[in-house]
């Protein structure tokens, strides 16, 4: 399977025509109907169906077209790691973070290096821990932020010193939000809104005292944004943590923290043994520094 046939695919599967990604590959259409059907030949699967307008993906092809694009990007970011003159500090640095708001010390960290090295590009992929952990394993990203508890014996890690506090999103107008903290009797009966990685053993099940499979739980959602949405449509309470949703000002919504209070703690992780690029390498220098408050 050549990498030059993948991004040929990738191509008919963004224009959903031959004649479309023919016409942006600079090839004939029948070139490029042989190269496809050559590579559904090779993998014994059929990777398309042809309408009489458009193609659409089956679902072995929807799965190649996610490793195709996983496999490009990383040939893509390998060339432009290895075509870096070697005396400049230049290139990309992606990270990837579940909603906190200790996002905030690695962009400060950026901005300071960036005043000694503009040439390096940040990317911050948002995600849950599912997500994160995926496309850090596959070299997608150079470092995740996660929220513990997690399993990260199989990363290197930096320990964030920040604290991130447990709470409730809910509207002004809802009977809980005359209250200053909510403890757990008062979420018993009441429909919860909860992120899809609060799996049974979690702290908040431990706080709630009460088993997961007794909470009423009415949706879920990975980014709480969206959370957010369905708090401010009256579908019920969410479990998330503070500083994420904005809730001053004209906003619908309040948040109040649990009692007895429930902090986690978040670790910076990258993988065992990964060469870094220089990017990456001088700025896990800088966040070290400025987390021991050394100056840069």
């Amino acid at each position: 399977m050549e990498l030059r046939v993948l991004q040929y695919f990738l191509a008919v599967a963004r224009e959903q025509t031959i004649s479309g990604a023919a016409e942006s590959l600079h090839l004939t259409q029948p070139t490029l109907s042989r190269q496809l059907k050559d590579l559904e030949d090779e993998l014994g699967k059929q990777l398309m169906i042809r309408g009489s307008r458009k193609i659409s993906l089956t679902e072995e092809g929807m799965l190649l077209r996610k490793r195709a694009e996983e496999i490009v990007e990383l040939v893509n970011k390998t060339e432009r790691e290895i075509a870096l003159d070697s005396e400049i500090v230049a290139g990309d640095v992606s990270i990837g973070a579940g909603e906190t708001d200790a996002i905030r010390v690695i962009v400060r960290a950026a901005k300071t290096l960036q005043r000694k090295y503009p040439d390096i590009r940040y990317h911050i992929t948002s995600g849950d821990g599912m997500d994160i952990t995926e496309k850090l394993d596959k070299g997608l990203l150079d470092f995740g932020i996660f929220l513990e508890p997690v399993d990260i014996s199989k990363y290197d890690y930096l320990r964030l010193p920040m604290k991130d506090t447990w709470g409730v999103l809910m509207r002004r107008d809802a009977p809980l939000a005359q209250k200053e903290s909510i403890r757990p009797q008062d979420l018993w009966d009441k429909p919860l809104i909860i992120s899809r990685q609060t799996t049974g053993g979690s702290p908040l099940e431990k706080w709630m005292k009460l088993e997961r499979d007794q909470w009423n739980i009415t949706a879920t959602y990975n980014l709480v944004y969206n959370g957010s949405r369905m708090v401010d449509e009256g579908m019920g309470y969410a479990l998330t943590l503070d500083k994420l949703i904005n809730t001053t000002g004209d906003s619908n919504l309040c948040f109040r923290p649990l009692y007895p209070g429930l902090e986690i703690g978040m670790d910076l992780v990258w993988k065992k043994y990964r060469f870094f690029s220089k990017a990456a390498e001088k700025f896990l220098q800088h966040l070290r520094r400025q987390l021991d408050a050394e100056p840069v």
